[in-house]
């Protein structure tokens, strides 16, 4: 499903004109962290105000998680925690989060939730680009004693994650790609055909 540059699921197709909609997934000009200006902006932290939308977002995960073996599913902070909350509750997954900072106080924790060692974990993000904030991520995991073989994210922006972490031996699982969404806009005229052709100039070369 996730290879096709077409996006034939009818829930799959709603749930990215609802992205567009919500304004998660802008076009226009915008300066990255890197300094680069870009013709599109993803905010998927955008979710958390479109109950419905995040709704949509946890159920869409859940045919990749199906597919997969696992005890438990890490959101990671911030974005994800809201996603990861949504997959949880639709999918009855229990969940837990490695923290970005470790308590200085109380139990000190590293990772909030029940866990045990031993067990396999899914880590649940909202977005993939290089991949380096989930190798930071994975190694308070593994530091734990949990096992990490798969990450899912809800848009692959093909900027070099998925390879990155094969290279490491995790396997990266996308509800949607870049490539599919603008292809689904240009398809239906919500977006230019001059902002989407820009925007894959850019993607080309960022």
């Amino acid at each position: 499903m996730n290879n096709e540059l077409n996006i034939t699921d009818p829930t799959l197709t709603a749930l990215a004109d609802g992205l567009l909609e919500a304004g998660c997934i802008k076009f226009g000009e915008f300066t990255l962290k890197s300094g680069l200006k870009s013709p599109i902006y993803i905010d998927l932290r955008y979710i958390i105000s479109f109950p419905k939308l995040l709704e949509q977002i946890g159920a869409a995960y859940l045919p990749l998680l199906k597919e997969l073996k696992f005890s438990r599913i890490a959101g990671l902070p911030y974005a994800a925690i809201p996603i990861a909350t949504a997959v949880s509750l639709q999918g009855g997954y229990p969940m837990i989060y490695p923290r970005k900072e470790v308590k200085t106080y109380g139990t000190k924790a590293e990772i909030e939730g029940e866990y045990h060692a031993g067990e396999t974990v899914v880590v649940i993000d909202d977005l993939a680009t290089t991949g380096g904030s989930k190798f930071e991520a994975i190694e308070k995991l593994t530091g734990v004693g949990l096992v990490v073989k798969d990450v899912v994210v809800l848009v692959d922006r093909q900027s070099g994650a998925k390879e990155s972490l094969e290279q490491a031996g995790y396997t990266l699982h996308a509800v949607l790609t870049i490539t599919q969404l603008l292809t689904h806009w240009e398809g239906n005229g919500k977006v230019s055909k001059e902002k989407i052709e820009e925007t894959r100039a850019f993607l080309k070369q960022a």
